[in-house]
């Protein structure tokens, strides 16, 4: 399915925690009737092209604030991801054209937690399996360096792991509303999994990050993990949880295929999203040089 407007859904890359966030990661926020709009200048020599400008996820999406902003900011990228199909056919007025490769995620799952919480009979096996593990949850700086060592380690430094700095600005800029949780052979020194999640104030957990090595693959660590944080989720008062992200054949990318199995194994119904629109205007210092040679 595709979200209309008729839904109350609001992204929590519409929070203002996310936006301090991103502020904390180079990015300009303007946030103008609750909506935020972010900028990035890129840096020199690039930075003659001008500006990147992104709108993740808006309720509305008003064409008048975002031609002020790309003059201001001088913006030769304009970046939308709308939740509807209404937004779509507007985007697309305005010139607009859909991207091959979304920032966000495009499908997800969204569990219902004002629910019981129903797992099928191999799900539930998996998650007793993994329980055997230590699982505990943390949030101090030093647990989330542990975290992100482990995890580095995990993946050989052959995959994109984000920097110790990020993840710390993001429990800041999440204050109280995030949790990591972390499994281990009962002592903290050998992780073999971890994960971490956030929360929105309209009511939203969120599947931010995770990773095991193949000793916590093995274990199916990677179930109990994913159960605790829902759980979290679920005592933090957050009506449904969000997986994140799973494969979708629209825009494909194989190496999603695994972890989507995992993740639709815990039910959840899926939530379709329109994509990412992209449209580019001329750079101010090219625009003045055609001038120049008309």
């Amino acid at each position: 399915m595709v979200y209309t407007s008729s839904q109350k859904m609001r992204d929590i890359r519409q929070s203002e925690n996310y936006a301090k966030y991103l502020e904390t990661q180079g990015w300009i926020v303007e946030r103008i009737d609750n909506i935020n709009y972010f900028i990035r200048k890129l840096p020199p020599p690039a930075g003659g092209l001008g500006s990147i400008l992104k709108i993740q996820r808006p309720k509305s999406i008003d064409f008048k604030t975002i031609r002020k902003l790309e003059k201001k900011y001088k913006v030769f990228q304009t970046i939308i991801e709308p939740i509807n199909q209404n937004d779509v056919i507007c985007c697309m007025q305005y010139g607009y054209k859909l991207n091959k490769s979304p920032y966000l995620p495009s499908k997800t799952l969204n569990l219902n937690l004002a629910k019981p919480l129903k797992f099928n009979k191999e799900t539930r096996r998996c998650i007793k399996i993994g329980e055997i593990q230590k699982i505990k949850a943390y949030s101090s700086p030093k647990q989330l360096e542990i975290f992100h060592n482990a995890w580095k380690k995990s993946v050989n430094f052959n995959r994109y792991v984000p920097s110790l700095n990020s993840l710390l600005n993001l429990r800041k800029s999440f204050p109280n509303n995030h949790s990591i949780f972390l499994a281990s052979h009962n002592k903290i020194s050998n992780i073999i999994g971890g994960a971490l999640f956030t929360r929105s104030l309209h009511d939203y957990g969120y599947y931010w990050y995770g990773f095991t090595n193949k000793e916590g693959r093995t274990s199916l660590s990677q179930y109990s993990l994913l159960y605790s944080g829902i759980l979290w989720a679920k005592r933090m008062g957050c009506k449904v949880f969000d997986f994140e992200g799973i494969y979708d054949p629209r825009f494909p990318n194989k190496s999603w295929l695994g972890f989507t199995h995992f993740k639709k194994s815990f039910g959840g119904k899926e939530i379709l999203y329109p994509g990412c629109f992209v449209k580019f205007r001329l750079p101010l210092i090219f625009a003045k040089h055609f001038k120049l040679a008309a």
